[in-house]
């Protein structure tokens, strides 16, 4: 409260009491009653006198702040494959039931495997570990409290950052308790196969496999790839206590069109307790054609190497960057032309683009000559602004041309372009709208339209390549940047007329992956309707048994998630059930799970995390000795805190009823008395 505040409080008393005495007591008799009827008034007035000043109170709380205590739990398959599930529940009844933990500490439980979530029932059958994902999710959570974390795990992660690197940046002590065998076995296994998902017709198509060897005697083992009961491939590996790893590279011949699955494989050695990782299947798609795409660009630019990158992440598609002159020479050579900032050295190529009716996708920017691009259109027009702007994008929900991928658009860094708004004259889907600053707009960043059976799209902004890198900055890769280049390619690529039901997905999936189905529906003018219903119809080929499962719709798509199948090989069928519009195909699920190729848990790593953050590593048998270290540690004290509220005085409801009350009194000891 301030001294002002003080002084008017004074003063509002004062008045109060004059305002009092001047109608009870001044020129009137001195009695009782004027008295009592003086002192009620002058409550009245003084309280409301105190509501216009309104002055602010503070008033302080102190409470006790226990610490919290994080148990972060293994939820992958690897531990039951190592069985050590009831060790695992076991250890989380101890703490629950630890009544001196349960004193000190706040007790979170949190479960993890390919992701993190906080819950403590477990079924150890998610086919992924993420450790450094779940400390992160955690570092997160508890970067501003005092919070040590046990994490119950055997340490064997499937993918994701090195969680040893990620602990480092983690602000809480972590004290790892340590599941699964510790004992170094002898054991023989494929640590990694290296093969291209894509192979041509009658090419040959590479296999890289890397064996390892834990074990003090010299062996001999034999290696080899199958498919089916056909050997294609053995060689006699010997190995030793210092020659313990052998990489094997060959090449096979891809004789056939279709999908085909093979198995690489290493003889199980005497007494090895693990032979599941002695194995790994593998699949090939073999195709009978390839799409060339020329990226034609007159200037040096960095967009021209992140779009050759992006679209050649898909085996499918080569990419070749040419000048305009030399791409004319070519041209025949190419499915697609991607123009980058035309100019007049362009002239040549629209005429023959024009002339043949083909599909093309231009990208614009800051030195692009926009004078010269409206003159060889007859498609669009762009206002003559000598200006340049920056722009963001704000993806459009409603593009039905293709599936978008999940790209995080709103978090890419803004591409630069010529001032002014693209005016089409001719139907189109506007895929990105421009976002200047924070002002979305509905003019159009990448339009994409189909006239006389050409396809065609403009992107309004150059600096493509901040945009890939900002996806690898997101999600530490670059798929979901390439698998969005990969979909406009497709769509401008492909000479295949619009269908009313388009699916996406992959001929075959890999045992440790999510085996998603994405789906479009289109009514007869080639609208996406969300009124239908989708189901997909899943067949066993071998034991021939089905399954109907719903596709749930999600944002433009409809969706379903097969990753509960088991390894085999599928046909299916997409059923629009009110259209009865069908479309079928086939895949296959690979038999592999990543989780079970480990034999022990990874002690030294652990160690490693607990030592770095001043902890110390347990084992299941040492929860005794964890849990008197945790009550003696005085880092995790309780901590006294206080918080303090100020409060006016007009939010205090006592004040407006001793108001009520005083001017309630005065008038019935008035009636009283016969003064009124």
């Amino acid at each position: 409260m301030t001294n002002l505040t003080i002084i008017y409080i004074i003063l509002s008393g004062i008045i109060a009491l004059l305002l009092a005495l001047f109608q009870y007591v001044y020129k009137s008799k001195r009695t009782r009653t004027n008295s009592i009827l003086a002192g009620l008034r002058f409550v009245t007035i003084f309280s409301i006198l105190l509501l216009l000043v309104n002055p602010k109170l503070d008033s302080e709380t102190f409470y006790n702040e226990k610490p919290n205590l994080v148990v972060a739990i293994d939820n992958s398959n690897s531990i039951a494959f190592l069985n050590q599930s009831d060790s695992v529940q076991q250890i989380i009844g101890a703490i629950k039931n630890n009544t001196g933990l349960n004193e000190k500490f706040n007790i979170d439980f949190y479960a993890f495997s390919d992701d993190i979530s906080r819950n403590d029932s477990l079924e150890f059958n998610t086919k992924q570990t993420n450790i450094s994902k779940a400390i992160k999710g955690l570092e997160t959570i508890y970067k501003n409290t005092v919070s040590p974390t046990i994490l119950i795990t055997d340490g064997n992660q499937t993918f994701g950052a090195d969680y040893e690197y990620t602990a480092k940046s983690y602000k809480q002590p972590i004290y790892p308790i340590i599941v699964g065998d510790t004992t170094s076995h002898v054991d023989l296994k494929i640590t990694q196969l290296n093969v291209n998902k894509y192979a041509f017709y009658k090419n040959k198509f590479p296999i890289e496999v890397i064996l390892v060897y834990n074990g003090d005697e010299p062996i001999t083992s034999e290696f080899k790839i199958t498919t089916g009961s056909t050997t294609l491939y053995s060689e006699n590996i010997s190995f030793s206590k210092t020659n313990n790893s052998k990489i094997i590279q060959t090449t096979l011949t891809a004789n056939q069109i279709g999908v085909f699955a093979y198995q690489a494989s290493i003889q199980a050695i005497l007494n090895e307790k693990n032979t599941v990782n002695n194995s790994k299947n593998f699949a090939i798609e073999v195709i009978d054609e390839q799409t060339n795409i020329a990226i034609v660009s007159d200037i040096l630019h960095p967009d021209l190497g992140a779009l050759k990158k992006s679209i050649e992440s898909n085996e499918q598609r080569t990419v070749s960057i040419l000048k305009p002159t030399a791409y004319l020479t070519k041209m025949d050579e190419f499915q697609l032309a991607i123009l980058y900032q035309p100019n007049v050295r362009f002239q040549a190529v629209f005429n023959k683009l024009n002339s043949d009716n083909r599909n093309r996708f231009v990208i614009s920017g800051s030195q692009t000559n926009w004078q010269f691009l409206n003159s060889v259109s007859a498609d669009y027009q762009h206002d003559l602004v000598s200006q340049s702007e920056n722009y963001l994008a704000v993806i459009n929900p409603n593009y039905s041309e293709f599936i978008i991928p999940d790209v995080a658009f709103e978090t890419f860094p803004p591409l630069k372009g010529a001032f002014g708004n693209l005016n089409m004259k001719v139907p189109f889907q506007t895929l990105l709208y421009k976002q200047i600053g924070s002002v979305s707009t509905d003019k159009p960043l990448l339009v994409s339209f189909e006239n006389q059976n050409r396809r065609e799209a403009i992107l309004l902004g150059e600096n493509i390549w901040k945009w890939r890198a900002q996806s690898y900055l997101n999600n530490t890769d670059f798929k979901s940047f390439d698998d969005f280049t990969g979909k406009m390619v497709q769509y401008l690529a492909s000479e295949k007329r619009r269908e009313r039901l388009s699916l996406s997905y992959q001929s075959f999936y890999d045992g440790n992956t999510n085996v998603v189905f994405q789906a479009q529906y289109f009514n007869k003018n080639y609208e996406f309707d969300n009124r239908e219903t989708l189901s997909i119809k899943v067949t066993d080929e071998t034991s021939n048994k089905s399954k109907t499962i719903p596709l749930v719709l999600k944002n433009n798509n409809y969706e379903a998630d097969l990753s509960s199948l088991p390894a085999a090989n599928y046909k299916f069928t997409v059923t629009a059930n009110t259209s009865n519009i069908s479309k079928s195909g086939s895949f296959k699920i690979l038999d592999y799970n990543i989780e079970q190729q480990f034999t022990n848990a990874n002690v030294a790593k652990l160690m490693q995390v607990a030592n770095a953050k001043d902890a110390t590593v347990y084992f299941k048998d040492q929860l005794a000795d964890l849990s008197a270290n945790l009550l003696a540690d005085k880092r995790y004290a309780t901590i006294e805190k206080s918080t303090k509220k100020t409060v006016s005085l007009i939010d205090w409801k006592y004040l407006l009823g001793l108001v009520i009350l005083a001017l309630s009194a005065e008038w019935f000891y008035r009636k009283y008395k016969g003064l009124i």
